[in-house]
Parts: C-alpha cells; sequence; structure tokens
C-alpha cells in the first residue's frame, strides 16, 4: 500500500523532476542560497599561503587531545604589520576552535549578554499618584452626565495611566554555563574560519597568544 501510494503521488508531479534530480550532478543546496565568495569570506586583501607544517612551531596545545580530534595549526600573525609574511606556527585545541557551528546557542548567547544587564527605568503615574482628582467633579445623579469620580481618572486626559510601566525593571536572567562555554566556542571557531589568523599583540611572549577581532 505503501509503495502503491508513492507511485500515485510521483505520478500526479511532473513526471521525471524528483527521480531526475536525485540522480544528475546539481548541487543540493539551491542557487539562490549559495553566498557569493566575496560576501560569504569579507573582501580579502591579500591572499595567505597554505600552512607549511616544517615551520617552527612558536606554541603547541598543552591539554590532552582526544584521539578522534587533531590541533589546529594555524599562521601566527602580528598586529605592527598586516602585510608582514608569517614565518612561525601555533597550535590551537580542536574542543575550542574546531566545533560544530551552533548558530542556535550563539543568538541565545548574544541576546543573553544583551538581557542580562538591562534595566528598563520607564514608570507611568496612577490615578492615585497623579496630582489632584480628589474632589468628585458633579453629582451622581441629575445632571444627565456619565458618573464620574475623579477628574485624574484614566478614561481622563491628564489622569492616570491604567496598565503602564512600573519601573525600574530587571531583565536578568542566567543561561547555563555549559550553554555560555558552547557559545564562545562556537565564535571562536567561527571567527577563525572567517579570518584563519592568530593574531599577536606586538611583539610580546607566547604566552599572551590571544585571537582577537
Amino acid at each position: 500500500m505503501m509503495l502503491r501510494g508513492l507511485l500515485l503521488t510521483c505520478a500526479r508531479r511532473a513526471p521525471g523532476i524528483r527521480l531526475v534530480s536525485s540522480f544528475s550532478n546539481e548541487p543540493a543546496i539551491p542557487a539562490n542560497l549559495i553566498l557569493p565568495p566575496g560576501l560569504k569570506d569579507g573582501p580579502i586583501k591579500f591572499q595567505r599561503p597554505p600552512v607549511d607544517l616544517s615551520r617552527p612551531l612558536v606554541r603547541s596545545c598543552k591539554h590532552p587531545v582526544p584521539p578522534h580530534l587533531s590541533a589546529q595549526t594555524v599562521w601566527l600573525e602580528t598586529l605592527d604589520e598586516q602585510e608582514e609574511e608569517p614565518t612561525s606556527l601555533v597550535q590551537l585545541h580542536p574542543d575550542v576552535f574546531n566545533v560544530p557551528p551552533r548558530i542556535d546557542i550563539l543568538h541565545q548567547v548574544a541576546i543573553w549578554q544583551r538581557n542580562f544587564k538591562r534595566i528598563s527605568y520607564a514608570k507611568t503615574k496612577t490615578r492615585a499618584e497623579v496630582r489632584g482628582g480628589g474632589r468628585k467633579p458633579w453629582a451622581q445623579k441629575g445632571t444627565g452626565r456619565a458618573r464620574q469620580g475623579s477628574i485624574r481618572s484614566p478614561l481622563w486626559r491628564g489622569g492616570g495611566v491604567a496598565h503602564g510601566p512600573r519601573g525600574p525593571t530587571s531583565y536578568y536572567y542566567m543561561l547555563p554555563m555549559k550553554v555560555r562555554a558552547l557559545g564562545l566556542k562556537t565564535a571562536l571557531t567561527m571567527k577563525l574560519a572567517q579570518v584563519y589568523r592568530g593574531l599577536f599583540p606586538g611583539r610580546q611572549p607566547a604566552d599572551s597568544f590571544h585571537l582577537t577581532h
């Protein structure tokens, strides 16, 4: 029954579209979703040479690397002269600089960083806080007008606000430590894949090596 339903479904569609496309050499991603190299990687000012493993290794990965992974070897460059040819290498731990890109985790961490320190000071006055309005505007009956008890009612111009903000309001919340750490690893992995450079602040010792924007 399942095979018969599948054949009927394929027969209703345009003949040969799905079957031919699965055996053709067309890319799996549609052409409109493929980004051009200049937009995806950014403008390339100069072409970096491929990593030469025969060059001296300035900093090796001190922490143990799992057997199914390998340390990331990248060029060590300087901030003094960007056009200078790199001459040495460094090793980066794959658990930090070679993790699967989790865009959802990166988005959660970015939203958390913007909100966990946010405090809103917006505040409005209620009818009890607005000055005046203690006397009844007119009698309850006999005037033909709608009954009113105060000129500071939310229905009146110049009255209080019924459901306005009552600040200061804190938007503090905390993500789990593992989620924050994975977001940082994802950012470092994507930055290394995008820029592919180890930046070195001046001529400091190798212990001060860090990856920067």
